[in-house]
């Protein structure tokens, strides 16, 4: 009988036979096409329904973050004022009723802005453990002092959103032309902030300077308006907590702490906004333009309104209310990147989280505060 070698194996050095079935089974232990191609469709579909889970749990941690920012703002702002009996100002502007200043303060002739500049989140820095950097600022000098000249740039964690996009470096503070603005032979850079501070319903930007009169709005409801005398003051049409100058305290927060916004997003992707001030000449650019937005005064890098506002009007002539995220995409609103709205803060340090559907005139009763307009939180 001969051996068929075929069939023949070894243990060590001793052969045996192997029958066709054990042959058969060995040489069938590879994965042939279509399995190869059903578990690489099994991992995709895998992959997409964890993907956008993932996803949606970082955002949830990013907006964590976010809101926990606003509150270590707001909570600072509370105690801003423990402190000095008032909030900080809006921005700090050498104060003029004639449009005469010292050469000193480099006055803008139309906005009639001025040094020294410094704004309300420079106020905030010794209450949110940023005392080194405080020390660091000459604030007896204008924003655009020399001796200035790093701190101002400096990135301050608090003030950034994780979910904001655009960046978080400094960035160069332009004139109205979109070129870089200069002081002392150089350009001006300013630490970048996702967060601003609320001027209210009304805005008072580039009007309230050599303009000797304006228009506010005195019912929303029915958009009945008057005509007042500035004279370069921004408290005679702001009705929210910080304007040029302000010095808003709590007794004059008529509405009630709760119900007015305080402090609110703006995220990088749409324009530059800075915890440092407001510089005279600067002028803050949209990144990218729709129907109702375009460059807007020097008070936009640090401050914003909710509308309506005198001479504020849409394309049909109505005036405008922009919560946040509003497609008018104004430079001087609140806009977020988070998914379907943005984080506020309000004056009694509570934060909340506003969808972009919110009803118009709710989120202009919560920007005001001393309008006396009743809020209904169902509308919420």
């Amino acid at each position: 009988m001969s051996l068929d070698v075929s069939r023949v194996s070894s243990v060590g050095d001793v052969p045996f036979l192997m029958s066709g079935r054990d042959r058969r089974f060995r040489t069938g232990m590879g994965f042939t096409l279509v399995e190869l191609l059903v578990v690489i469709a099994i991992i995709g579909v895998l992959v997409g329904l964890l993907l956008p889970a993932v996803q949606a749990a970082r955002e949830a941690a990013r907006r964590m973050s976010c809101s926990n920012n606003l509150r270590q703002v707001g909570l600072a702002a509370q105690n801003y004022h423990s402190a000095y009996r008032r909030f900080p100002a809006g921005y700090v502007s050498f104060p003029t009723s004639t449009g005469v200043a010292p050469a000193s303060v480099a006055m803008d002739p139309v906005t009639w802005d001025a040094g020294p500049g410094w704004g309300w989140g420079t106020g905030l820095l010794p209450f949110l453990e940023a005392t080194a950097l405080n020390d660091q600022l000459r604030m007896d000098e204008p924003i655009w002092s020399l001796a200035n000249s790093s701190a101002i740039a400096s990135r301050v964690p608090t003030f950034l959103c994780p979910s904001a996009a655009g960046g978080d470096a400094a960035f160069d503070v332009l004139n109205e032309a979109g070129n870089a603005l200069q002081f002392n032979g150089r350009n001006l850079q300013l630490g970048r902030s996702h967060y601003v501070a609320s001027h209210g319903q009304e805005s008072c930007w580039g009007e309230c300077g050599s303009a000797a009169t304006g228009v506010v709005f005195t019912n929303i409801y029915t958009s009945e308006t008057k005509t007042i005398v500035i004279d370069g003051d921004a408290g005679r049409v702001a009705d929210g907590p910080f304007y040029r100058n302000s010095r808003t305290r709590f007794r004059d927060v008529l509405d009630g702490t709760s119900n007015t916004i305080f402090f609110g997003e703006h995220t990088s992707s749409l324009s530059d906004k800075t915890w440092v001030g407001v510089v005279p000449g600067a002028f803050t650019h949209p990144r990218f333009t729709s129907p109702e937005n375009g460059p807007d005064a020097a008070a936009t890098l640090t401050l914003v309104h909710a509308g309506p506002s005198g001479g504020e009007l849409d394309i049909t002539g109505f005036p405008i209310i922009h919560p946040v995220n509003f497609p008018t995409y104004h430079v001087g609103q609140m806009v977020s990147d988070h998914p379907g709205g943005g984080m506020v803060a309000f004056g009694d340090g509570s934060v909340r989280f506003v969808t972009e559907f919110v009803d118009l005139f709710l989120w202009a009763e919560m920007s005001s505060m001393n309008e006396s307009e009743v809020i209904d939180w169902e509308k919420l």
